[in-house]
């Protein structure tokens, strides 16, 4: 896909991956609308030029407020990159069930909400895209983490099935599945992490040629394991 001249929705896209995807679509000649939480970075992204659209994804609200800024608007792509862990270790402490419950809204519950909403307006263009973020995490998951893992294995498995649904239509689908990448989220580990500016470039490269999957960095390695064993990938990650 060429990205001149389309407009596309950024879950996210105030900080991190989302942020370098913003700047990288606009170099290309995008019209990007970003949407974020922090006051302090969405108007520090409208100075840059930005659309900024204020809201929270760990509700149903944070879609209506998405969608009612957007208006009747067209759009070319929608890019669900939105993402929010949750401390769930009952190794550590016992886990907060409300916090589990925002992360599953926003990673998984929000993406659907904003897909099921525009679908129709993506089969109205030429040519468009549904990009979802999901994690090396949605092919094996780690022990630490088990409902980000599993928001981002059903919202793998929702992304597959919708692929298979629009695949006579217009609008392709893209699942982009990154490593340990150095955001606010990873601040806390210590593993090797990949810039967000490289992991947006992959995703980026792969919505411009079509692919119906980034497996970025690490993850093509994890992918060829598991395509090799499954019960071997997890018994890594679990450890992971």
């Amino acid at each position: 896909m060429d990205m001149n001249g389309k407009r596309v929705l950024l879950t996210g896209g105030t900080a991190g991956i989302g942020e370098q995807m913003a700047l990288q679509l606009r170099d290309k000649g995008a019209e990007v609308i970003v949407t974020g939480r922090s006051l302090k970075r969405l108007e520090a992204m409208r100075k840059r030029g930005f659309e900024a659209i204020e809201a929270d994804l760990h509700t149903p609200l944070g879609a209506e407020r998405i969608l009612h800024a957007l208006g009747d608007r067209i759009i070319d792509v929608l890019v669900n990159n939105a993402g929010q862990g949750v401390d769930h270790d009952f190794r550590e402490a016992a886990p907060d069930a409300d916090a589990a419950d925002d992360c599953i809204h926003t990673n998984l519950n929000t993406p659907i909400r904003l897909i099921t909403a525009l679908v129709p307006r993506l089969k109205q263009r030429p040519e468009a895209a549904i990009v979802n973020v999901t994690s090396g995490l949605a092919i094996a998951p780690r022990a630490g983490g088990p409902v980000y893992c599993a928001t981002k294995a059903a919202l793998r498995s929702y992304t597959q099935a919708i692929r298979a649904q629009l695949a006579d239509t217009n609008v392709a689908v893209i699942e982009a599945l990154p490593p340990v990448v150095d955001t606010q989220m990873t601040a806390g580990r210590t593993n090797k992490k990949m810039p967000p500016e490289e992991c947006a470039r992959q995703i980026v490269h792969a919505l411009e040629k079509g692919q119906s999957e980034a497996n970025v960095g690490m993850v093509k390695i994890l992918k060829a394991v598991h395509s090799a064993s499954p019960a071997l990938a997890r018994k890594v990650m679990l450890r992971f």
